[in-house]
């Protein structure tokens, strides 16, 4: 078990949010990982830990001051774990506004893939394969039929999703989907009109993903209850009773107003503080949208749902990120393979792959810390501070000369 330094929290003024996740794992955790409901991986103790430590002492604070009036002020260091709530926000808008430079200047659509709940237990038992595949045969789909119909290949971002709005098991992918594309001497060309044929798409998703299946299983690589073929397949046929759905939302026209849109639905984490309508104890309420349920104005209905933390924790673990998995991935005219033409085509367009900066990011606050409020000029970098394993407070004067001093440096081919 990973046992965290005692770190001085920060005020709760620090977010906007009037309840925070890690003040929850700090009340509760420690005593779920006596008796927990399931097994806890290694990477689901590491999101915690990070998350519980996250712009606290424990992960240090830099200290600056203005030269002029010499006002300090400090600037919390952040986890950068992808569970996060705060980091992976922060995460999401600096890729949503990195994206909008690398898209296609043509309208895009917003398409969801999701599979049936019946293949639940296959996707956790073979989870890294299979949510690969759903990557796979969803973008598969889309460009067999956007060649099929309008001889193009479409721009695709894919973003992962394994949680709902209750945060239960709901694998699908969103996808930002260019409502035209690249034809094959390549020119750019729009689709006119909003025409879908979601029965071809659907056949081809479902088929495209169950074929990995039995492909795994006949090479024995899949992890199953299963006696025997026979009964394999008839799971199968079991789980083709419901179309798996595929729904499009209609073309947005501006890329920024694409990226606006779906940008609450990517990188973020399972839960947003936002949510959380109230922490009492060993309970946890937060809402949620229920789609079955709409007003008069078509709009899902928002509910509360309350979870005692043994029920609560393992829900929301199992949507921890396997490590090294890209939850965001590119097709067709946005894979890597085809920026290089794309960039000598349209040179106004920057179709680099870009990737977070590695530098201290702060929190989105009201007044940047490292601005001097009364006098309006930039701020000096004093020097940070750390917990040790023992409570201990730790000063570095030169914290980020050592880092930069201790970076690998790049060796020539």
């Amino acid at each position: 078990m990973c046992v965290l330094p005692q770190a001085d929290k920060l005020s709760k003024n620090f977010t906007n949010e009037k309840f925070r996740l890690a003040d929850f794992f700090d009340n509760n955790w420690d005593a779920y990982v006596k008796s927990p409901k399931h097994y806890i991986t290694p990477e689901q103790y590491k999101a915690v830990a990070a998350m519980r430590a996250c712009r606290t002492e424990a992960l240090g604070v830099d200290h600056y001051v203005c030269k002029e009036c010499g006002e300090v002020s400090q600037v919390y260091h952040s986890c950068k774990n992808r569970f996060c709530p705060t980091c992976s926000w922060k995460d999401t808008m600096q890729w949503a506004e990195k994206i909008k430079d690398q898209m296609l200047d043509i309208p895009h659509r917003h398409v969801v893939f999701t599979l049936p709940h019946k293949l639940n237990n296959l996707i956790n038992d073979n989870k890294w394969v299979l949510l690969s595949a759903l990557f796979k045969a969803a973008a598969d789909a889309i460009k067999d039929w956007m060649m099929y119909k309008y001889k193009l290949t479409p721009g695709i971002i894919s973003v992962l999703h394994t949680f709902g709005e209750t945060k239960k098991m709901h694998p699908h992918v969103h996808m930002i989907l260019s409502w035209g594309g690249v034809n094959k001497n390549y020119y750019l060309e729009e689709i006119k009109g909003e025409y879908v044929n979601y029965k071809f798409i659907q056949t081809k998703f479902r088929c495209k993903f169950e074929d990995k299946l039995v492909e795994m299983f006949d090479s024995n690589t899949l992890e199953h209850n299963f006696s025997d073929r026979i009964e394999f397949l008839r799971f199968i046929k079991r789980a083709n009773n419901k179309s798996w759905r595929v729904h499009f939302e209609p073309a947005i026209q501006i890329p920024e107003e694409v990226i606006r849109y779906i940008g609450r639905y990517s990188k973020r984490a399972c839960l947003s503080e936002h949510k959380i309508t109230n922490i009492q104890g060993e309970n946890i309420s937060f809402k949620y949208k229920d789609y079955k349920n709409l007003d008069l104005h078509g709009k899902p209905i928002i509910k509360e749902e309350t979870l005692n933390y043994r029920e609560f924790f393992p829900r929301l673990l199992q949507h921890v990120p396997l490590p090294y998995f890209r939850i965001v991935r590119y097709y067709g005219a946005y894979a890597s393979r085809t920026k290089a033409v794309l960039n000598k085509i349209f040179p106004q367009k920057n179709i680099q792959e870009t990737t977070p900066e590695e530098n201290e990011e702060t929190y989105e606050m009201p007044h940047n810390p490292k601005v001097c409020k009364n006098c309006n000029t930039e701020k000096t970098y004093l020097y940070s501070t750390f917990k040790n394993k023992k409570g201990e407070t730790v000063y570095m004067t030169n914290y980020y000369l050592k880092k930069k001093k201790n970076k690998p440096k790049k060796v020539a081919a």
